[in-house]
């Protein structure tokens, strides 16, 4: 057998488990999420370090509305936190970070920082953090279908002429190669409706560590995982 030991040029994340480890040391969950953003930090650092193009992160999908308001605004101050000194190191560091999501229900203050940090990003080439706000794979998919169906409707495109390569460019992630790997720490095994539609041919990875413990060489491990494996595609080899 043929191994894959090439890196992969795209890695994503569902970053998981930022509340038990919170509860496990008798903190708020709020403190659980802080440290959550500082393991994004070191990682994303540590993945433009190794060479990986993209890593993709799920911060906050469209069911964790349900979470309690005052952890819902928590989440959205660090957030907000998080982007303004992001902004700072895109431009020192020569990174580009592009949110994907829904943003209608984001505050004003939010979008207009997700907006400055588009407005960098054009500037540069090489790493690419993306950042899952508000994101359901499926609501991205409904998305997509909506705004091909207007582009029916306007006379842009014919139905039958759809091809999946021609939906790709609806979804939030036009331009990004599909990842190669996604990783699921907290060992909870689902996808939890992230990148339904570019995981088709993923590679996955488990692992029972929390997501604020989650370091350079759990990282390591789900890396030499991945190219221990034969990826066909569907095919035979």
């Amino acid at each position: 057998m043929e191994y894959n030991n090439t890196l992969p040029r795209h890695i994503a994340i569902i970053m998981d488990g930022n509340g038990r480890w919170a509860k496990k040391r008798g903190l708020p969950r709020k403190m659980g999420h802080a440290a959550g953003a500082e393991t994004f930090r070191r990682i994303a650092t540590y993945c433009k370090n190794l060479g990986v193009e993209y890593l993709t992160v799920y911060a906050f999908s469209t069911e964790n509305w349900k979470r309690s308001a005052d952890e819902v605004q928590a989440i959205m101050a660090l957030f907000e936190k998080y982007l303004h000194e992001a902004i700072d190191e895109m431009e020192r560091d020569h990174i580009r970070l592009k949110i994907l999501g829904e943003l209608g229900p984001i505050s004003p203050t939010l979008c207009a920082l997700i907006a400055r940090t588009d407005e960098i990003s054009t500037h540069y080439q090489g790493f690419q953090a993306n950042i899952c706000m508000n994101y359901g794979g499926r609501d991205e998919i409904v998305h997509a279908a909506r705004r091909f169906a207007a582009d029916c409707v306007n006379g842009v495109k014919k139905p039958e002429e759809l091809t999946e390569a021609d939906f790709a460019h609806y979804l939030y992630t036009d331009g990004i190669p599909d990842p190669e790997l996604i990783i699921r720490p907290s060992g909870e095994i689902r996808t939890s409706n992230f990148l339904l539609w570019q995981s088709a041919y993923a590679e996955y990875y488990f692992t029972d560590v929390l997501w604020p413990d989650f370091d350079e060489t759990e990282l390591d491990k789900a890396i030499a995982s991945y190219q221990k494996r034969e990826r066909r595609f569907g095919g035979r080899k």
